[in-house]
């Protein structure tokens, strides 16, 4: 007979390097997004649609700024935190990024960067799911580039003008205020938008075929007028958004893995109830062959993201070591939804299984919050201590 579904994780028993507290969150945030949110991604996926009361939702669970403290936010671990994003994940690439990008960008940005008063006004709706936050740094012309950006901010009287576009920016359809980043004569500084500001509209990019469970759009802002008090004064240059990019990119390198772990489950039971030539296909060598390399990657993968887990609560994690992270977690996620996409043979294209679900969301993931190509330099030029970006 065949072992439980969880049984293969026990070869490494993982679970024990966990304390009890951070196998409660997990166990906690694992039932919320099972229970929850997976019976309806798929039909929320093949539609392009995020009902907007799962807001609401995420915010009672306290997941939004979960790893930050005071004003409303939970104040867990940094490992508490990564799990939680990798059970989100598990269910879609899209609820975790709507839980990253408000927490590890928006209010990570307001937390690190703004006023007492900003955070005051800001942060306690955000924890609660009553206000949602964007982050627009990345345009239409300047992605990986991001020192090139063409967004400016003008000062004018007592406040400021912004001009720009911004793209492919995660919640910004249904953000109550959006963290601009421009260019001003002092360098970039993050401005606070809020939604129905005179000259800043939103247009969301429909036809997509990855995080479809997830709200992407384009911030326009056209002689966009807002009050001097809504500058973030911590912060002047590139240090400012690419620290939040840091933030985000940590959760990732958790997130990605429980989509690989949805997607090696999902093919393991498969290949144990699938039959050909009278037996099941897990019978066949090659495909335990498959199973094996999967197993070992996501579990490799899982260790990679503890441990540096466990350096970001001791402090002492750098943003080259969340790139690397970044970097093979997320490549070997995309590898597992690949080879079971390949098991389950043509049922592996359908949304009955999660499969190609995960595997397109994984084609962003592998893009946003620093590409493939760039987490490659980052590392490089820590190998080496030569920059190779140009």
């Amino acid at each position: 007979m065949a072992e439980a579904p969880d049984a293969q994780r026990a070869l490494f028993d993982l679970d024990t390097l966990l304390t009890d507290d951070e196998r409660a969150v997990r166990d906690t945030v694992r039932r919320f997004a099972t229970d929850k949110v997976l019976p309806h991604v798929p039909d929320w996926f093949e539609q392009g649609v995020l009902p907007g009361e799962l807001a609401a939702e995420c915010g009672s669970m306290g997941l939004f700024g979960m790893h930050l403290r005071g004003y409303g936010c939970a104040g867990m671990t940094a490992v508490e935190y990564g799990l939680a994003c990798l059970e989100l994940e598990a269910v879609d690439s899209g609820l975790r990024s709507l839980v990253s990008v408000q927490g590890s960008l928006a209010m990570t940005a307001i937390h690190k960067f703004g006023s007492e008063e900003q955070k005051q006004h800001w942060l306690p709706g955000m924890a609660a799911g009553e206000a949602i936050g964007c982050f627009g740094l990345t345009e239409p012309d300047h992605g990986s580039d991001p020192a090139g950006m063409r967004t400016r901010a003008t000062a004018s009287g007592g406040d400021w003008v912004l001009n720009g576009t911004k793209m492919w920016i995660t919640n910004g359809g249904i953000a109550d205020v959006a963290v601009v980043w421009a260019r001003t004569d002092e360098g970039i500084r993050g401005f606070l938008v809020p939604r129905g500001t005179p000259g800043f509209t939103v247009h969301d990019v429909t036809k997509k075929l990855s995080l479809r469970a997830s709200v992407t759009s384009e911030l326009v802002l056209d002689d966009c007028r807002v009050p001097a008090a809504n500058l973030l004064p911590g912060v002047t240059g590139l240090r400012g958004p690419l620290s939040c990019l840091n933030e985000a990119r940590y959760g990732i390198l958790w997130g990605a893995l429980g989509a690989a772990r949805s997607c090696f489950d999902a093919a393991r039971e498969y290949a144990l109830t699938r039959e050909q030539f009278g037996r099941p296909i897990a019978g066949f060598q090659l495909t335990q062959r498959k199973l094996v390399n999967m197993h070992l990657e996501l579990t490799k993968g899982l260790l990679l993201a503890l441990h540096l887990g466990r350096l970001k609560d001791a402090g002492r994690l750098t943003p080259q070591q969340v790139s690397l992270g970044k970097l093979n977690n997320v490549r070997e996620a995309l590898k597992i939804a690949r080879e079971a996409r390949g098991i389950l043979g043509a049922n592996g294209i359908t949304l009955e299984y999660p499969v190609i679900r995960h595997m397109n969301n994984l084609e962003s993931v592998l893009t946003y919050e620093g590409t493939d190509e760039i987490q490659t330099l980052i590392v490089g030029q820590a190998l080496t201590g030569l920059a190779a970006y140009g």
